[in-house]
C-alpha cells in the first residue's frame, strides 16, 4: 500500500470525485454534457466521448490534489490513456489524486426493498489488474429502497464479504450501500443502516480498513459515529441525484463528511463550452463541494 496515499486519503482535506460512470449510466452523463444519444452507434463510440469528457475533466487546471484527494474510476478508463499515460497513473503523478476503481457489475432485481450488486466471477482478475494498474482502491455499488431489516442484512453481508476479499489484495474498499432519495422510508433506513453498519464494522480485523459511501441523510450527522470507527478511513457523500445546490447544502450540514460527487460535480459541464467557460464551471463546482467538505 503506497504510505503518501493512505495518509492523503485518511487525513487529507478536500473530497472524492466520482467519474466511474458505467454502461448503464453513460449515456445520461453524456446527454447531460450534452451529447445526445443520437450522437454514437455503439458502446465503443459512447465510451470514447465518455473517455474524451472524463479527460476534459481531469487534465483541466482545477482538477488537482489540492482539493481533490481521489478519484474514482470505471474499468473501461483505467485501461485508456491521459496524455500518454495510463489514467490511473496520469492521476496519482500529475494531479496528485488518488485512483479508486469501481468493481461492481450493477445491481441484482429488489428483493425485500434492496437491491444487491450483481455477481462478479471475474472480481479477483479486477483486482488483479487495479493493483498493476497502481490503484490505491476499489468502489461498489448496492441500492436500498425501503426501511426494511431483512433487505438492509443482505445488502450489507454482500458488501462485507467483498470488501474482505478487497482488503487481502491490498487495496482499500469504497463500501456504497445508497439508500433511495426518493424512498418514502428514507429516514428509517438510514437509521437502521447506520446500526447495521455500526455492528459490522466491529467485526473488521484491525487490518480491514475501509471507506463508506452513504447517501445524504436527513437527519444531519447521523453518520458521524461511524466517522469515528477506528477501521472507517473516511466517511463520504454521494449525491444521489440531489441538485448540486441541495447536495453542497446538506454536506455542509454534515460535519466531517466528504463528498464523492458524480453528478454534482459535473453538473451544468457541456460540450459546446470553450476551454475557458469550461474552467470557470468546473472551478466554480470544485469549489463549492470542496467548501462543503471541510466543515
Amino acid at each position: 500500500m503506497n504510505h503518501e496515499q493512505f495518509e492523503q486519503i485518511a487525513r487529507g482535506t478536500g473530497f472524492i470525485a466520482a467519474l466511474d460512470q458505467s454502461g448503464g449510466s453513460t449515456p445520461g452523463a453524456l446527454a447531460r454534457y450534452g451529447i445526445p444519444h443520437e450522437s454514437y452507434s455503439d458502446d465503443d463510440e459512447m465510451f470514447e466521448l465518455m473517455h474524451e469528457m472524463r479527460t476534459r475533466i481531469i487534465t483541466n487546471p482545477s482538477f488537482s490534489g489540492d482539493r481533490i484527494l481521489a478519484t474514482i474510476l470505471f474499468e473501461d478508463t483505467i485501461d485508456r490513456q491521459i496524455e500518454g499515460i495510463g489514467s490511473a497513473e496520469y492521476v496519482w503523478t500529475r494531479k496528485h489524486v488518488v485512483p479508486f476503481l469501481k468493481v461492481d457489475k450493477g445491481l441484482a432485481n429488489e428483493v425485500d426493498g434492496a437491491r444487491c450488486m450483481n455477481p462478479m466471477p471475474e472480481l479477483d482478475t479486477l483486482l488483479a489488474k487495479g493493483v498493476r494498474k497502481g490503484v490505491f482502491g476499489t468502489k461498489m455499488r448496492s441500492f436500498i429502497h425501503l426501511a426494511n431489516p431483512s433487505g438492509i442484512a443482505a445488502v450489507l453481508d454482500q458488501q462485507f464479504a467483498i470488501a474482505r476479499r478487497i482488503s487481502a489484495t491490498g487495496l482499500v474498499p469504497i463500501m456504497e450501500p445508497e439508500i433511495d432519495i426518493t424512498s418514502p422510508e428514507k429516514q428509517a433506513a438510514e437509521t437502521l443502516l447506520e446500526d447495521a453498519l455500526a455492528r459490522r464494522l466491529d467485526e473488521l480485523a484491525p487490518s480491514e480498513n475501509v471507506i463508506l459511501k452513504l447517501t445524504l441523510p436527513e437527519h444531519d450527522d447521523l453518520y458521524a459515529p461511524l466517522m469515528a470507527h477506528a477501521n472507517v478511513l473516511r466517511v463520504a457523500a454521494l449525491s444521489g441525484g440531489y441538485s448540486h445546490k441541495e447536495a453542497t447544502e446538506r454536506l455542509a450540514r454534515n460535519h466531517g463528511m466528504i463528498a464523492s460527487f458524480s453528478r454534482g460535480l459535473t453538473e451544468g459541464l457541456s460540450v459546446t463550452m470553450s476551454d475557458e467557460e469550461f474552467t470557470k464551471a468546473l472551478d466554480r463546482s470544485i469549489a463549492e463541494i470542496y467548501a462543503a467538505s471541510i466543515t
